[in-house]
């Protein structure tokens, strides 16, 4: 091994360039009891290989198609970021993935996660990775890896950002959505808790404009500060949703057809990338109210309905296209597991010729009947 020529120069190590291996082991370490607490069959969710292994087999599945899906929680992350709230937006990255996988008919099986930072710092990371853990039993996930960064020079400050990914399974035949959602099935519609993780940077912008601070009574919520109000972690509806497909007589041949989870694009967008071209819905805005803080947006940001509600969930998190006939046993089953599923709209002929070629969105295949309402 080479040493200095020099006497009297040290050498530059890896901690003095700003990467601190100790306090990344020191992280693994503090962070082991949340993997172990995500375990399920298929997985023993522990940390420390090169790679995280799950057993298909194990998990109970004949003929898999494996389903995948990677997201982030957008600038909802600077929220928590300035106001050094972190302990639920793990919650938010787990839910933003697999969300999406139960759209398919798949059960979530595993999660990974990227953690990347400037500088690192223990108990921010263990909090973060904390919520990671939360959002995985939620969804009934393992916690079986990820990939923790520091990166000096390349974030500033206390930043740091996360990225998230799912990979669930489905057997072969139980794909969604099927191709039979047809004229006359009814939508059924979960409620969110709020703004979950898309619209941030306009939220922002209208806090800014009204001049509120984070630690300000949050307008539509007293005695909640706007931070914790805004932090509301997003609603994993995995397990409800998995139990009403398996209850009313399974994903081939039961009411559900299609779902479709409320993100980026709103129902506007959303719903129309779950529907065969041979149809559109229409949408009954009355059927139920928005939390408060849609109400605040739609006011601050003098916003028409129509923008509204292709840039925020407005209180409608995930949906449920289903057969007519089967409606009243999906929404038992829903209940059940202490959603508050409500009936919101139906399939209907389309006004126009849709193209399968148009791509996701398709929102003029949306139209909507009454104004929305807001609570508070």
């Amino acid at each position: 091994m080479s040493q200095p020529t020099d006497g009297s120069a040290k050498p530059i190590t890896y901690r003095e360039s700003g990467v601190d291996i100790d306090a990344g082991n020191a992280l693994v370490e503090a962070i082991k009891h949340v993997a172990r607490s995500t375990s399920r069959s298929g997985a023993d969710a522990d940390l420390g290989g090169f790679g995280g292994l799950f057993d298909l087999k194990r998990a109970g599945f004949r003929d898999p198609v494996l389903v995948a899906a990677n997201d982030g929680v957008g600038t909802k992350l600077r929220i928590a970021i300035d106001t050094g709230r972190h302990g639920t937006i793990g919650i938010d990255l787990v839910a933003m993935c697999v969300n999406d996988l139960v759209v398919q008919g798949a059960e979530p099986l595993f999660f990974l996660d990227y953690f990347a930072v400037g500088k690192l710092d223990v108990a921010t990371a263990t909090a973060v990775i904390s919520g990671i853990g939360e959002g995985c039993r939620q969804a009934g996930c393992a916690l079986i890896g990820g990939e923790t960064a520091e990166m000096p020079g390349h974030y500033q400050g206390a930043d740091y950002d996360l990225a998230g990914f799912a990979v669930g399974a489905v057997e072969r035949g139980e794909i969604l959505p099927r191709p039979d959602v047809a004229i006359g099935d009814l939508i059924i519609g979960l409620p969110s808790s709020g703004i979950h993780s898309n619209g941030y940077s306009l939220v922002r912008r209208l806090a800014a404009e009204e001049k509120l601070g984070w630690d300000a009574e949050a307008p539509f919520a007293p005695g909640s500060t706007l931070a914790d109000a805004l932090l509301t972690p997003t609603r994993i509806y995995v397990k409800p949703v998995l139990a009403a497909i398996e209850e009313t007589g399974g994903a081939a041949d039961g009411p559900i057809k299609a779902l479709s989870h409320i993100t980026g694009g709103g129902l506007s967008e959303n719903l129309p990338r779950v529907l065969p071209p041979t149809v559109a819905a229409t949408v009954d805005l009355t059927s139920w109210r928005a939390p408060a803080v849609f109400g605040w947006l739609a006011k601050a940001g003098r916003l028409p309905d129509t923008e509204m509600l292709r840039t925020f969930n407005c209180g409608i998190g995930m949906i449920a296209v289903v057969a007519t006939d089967g409606a009243d046993a999906v929404l038992a089953s829903l209940t059940a597991a202490g959603e508050c599923p409500v009936i919101i709209g139906e399939i209907t002929p389309p006004a126009g010729e849709r193209s399968a070629a148009k791509g996701k969105g398709d929102a003029w295949a949306v139209t909507y009947e009454g104004i929305l309402k807001f609570n508070g």
